[in-house]
């Protein structure tokens, strides 16, 4: 009776012969996908989550209010149009939202389909990067701007998303690798030139794409002593950008003194703007620091000008807005049919999220001043065009979750 029984279970597990024929065989065969059939339902696509794209499109939609309201004084007074630089804005903000919906209706698989795509993402990337330091004209003490014709491109932008589809491409076809340390680390080594090249000119963009390989990588794998290396690594590496440019190092003291610092007015015009917004604001375009006393009020500084003229209320209700944003990417990451998608997807939220916390971390005074735009609602056309490409990629992602 054992014997038969083993040989019921061998015939179960695949030898190759069905244990079962006739009608009762036609009958588990029909209810038994195959695996290509299975292939197929998972790579069928479905609606887009249409709760991401509400928000996306309700937050640049409200950027595009508050760059009206903050940029409409200096507009006016430099280039007799109130309207100037919301009219730049808008032309990215539509550019990025036409590509956003056309990246989200393909199927995200297209973007690895080949394998010297990783290479062709690599490539452009350092080579636009190299441009940058060797052509780009100086802007603010630093060469970050490619012109193109009348219009500025800013490669760092770009490098995010490239970076993002390198190491979701590398981590889903090494997925093995990223149980032991070194393919942790070899991984890790693979993006470094990428970032070192932006960290020469632009150390918070650094620090935003170290932030954003760190996660994906600890995500994917199960290790946890070599990211006490690549912390040790990475603290080495941002202490030898401090030391070797003067202005980052005044950063600091500013940070640490901005009332007796030369430079630390706009760090208490933004705290002022803060703290004379109360509860509830002084209302829609009514606040009384853009109008010359804070620098930069419609780019990185925007957030101070939301306290102040919607008040602490509204500030909640735009981090509560980025706080659902991400809870949302996360269940497309966890409801992702491959590593791939998930590791887009991870790479979005490290994105997004560390860029809001550092922008509002600076606004507050938490942290070192840096130049890092509000995701969708900071002025930058740059940003805004790549930010909406990213979310395009998650988007086309949530079409093929379970």
């Amino acid at each position: 009776m054992a014997e038969r029984t083993n040989l019921h279970k061998a015939g179960r597990q695949g030898t190759g012969k069905r244990p079962y024929t006739g009608s009762r065989a036609r009958t588990i065969n029909r209810t038994r996908p195959s695996e290509r059939s299975r292939e197929r339902i998972i790579r069928r696509a479905h609606a887009m989550d249409y709760s991401i794209l509400f928000l996306v499109l309700f937050l640049v939609g409200f950027g595009l209010i508050m760059i009206y309201s903050t940029s409409s004084y200096k507009g006016g007074l430099y280039y007799n149009d109130p309207a100037y630089w919301l009219k730049r804005q808008a032309l990215f903000a539509g550019v990025g939202a036409v590509a956003m919906l056309i990246i989200a209706r393909l199927d995200y698989h297209l973007w690895k389909s080949r394998d010297i795509l990783i290479y062709v993402y690599y490539g452009l990337t350092v080579f636009l990067l190299l441009f940058t330091l060797v052509f780009a004209a100086v802007s603010h003490g630093s060469k970050r701007w490619i012109g193109v014709g009348p219009v500025r491109f800013q490669p760092s932008e770009a490098a995010k998303v490239s970076l993002i589809l390198i190491l979701a491409i590398y981590i889903s076809r090494n997925a093995r690798q990223m149980r032991d340390t070194r393919g942790i680390m070899i991984t890790f080594l693979m993006v470094a030139p990428i970032i070192g090249l932006v960290g020469v000119e632009n150390l918070s963009t650094c620090i935003i794409l170290l932030a954003i390989t760190v996660i994906m990588i600890f995500v994917a794998s199960s290790k946890y002593v070599p990211f006490f290396f690549m912390g040790g690594v990475a603290g080495l590496g941002v202490g030898v950008l401090l030391l070797t440019a003067s202005y980052r190092l005044e950063r600091i003291t500013t940070w640490l003194h901005p009332e007796t610092s030369e430079k630390g007015m706009q760090t208490m015009q933004g705290l002022y703007a803060i703290g004379s917004g109360g509860l509830f604001g002084k209302g829609l375009g009514q606040s009384m620091q853009k109008m010359g006393f804070l620098p930069e009020t419609h780019n990185d500084m925007i957030f101070s000008i939301v306290c102040e003229e919607l008040g602490l209320f509204g500030a909640i209700c735009v981090i509560a807005l980025y706080f659902i944003l991400l809870w949302r990417f996360l269940r497309v990451a966890m409801k992702s049919t491959d590593l791939f998608g998930s590791m887009i997807v991870v790479g979005a939220i490290a994105h997004i999220g560390i860029q809001v916390f550092i922008n509002i971390g600076v606004v507050t005074n938490t942290i070192p001043n840096t130049g890092i735009p509000l995701p969708f609602i900071s002025y930058g056309g740059t940003s805004m065009l790549f930010l909406l490409v990213e979310m395009g990629l998650v988007l086309s992602v949530s079409r093929y979750t379970r």
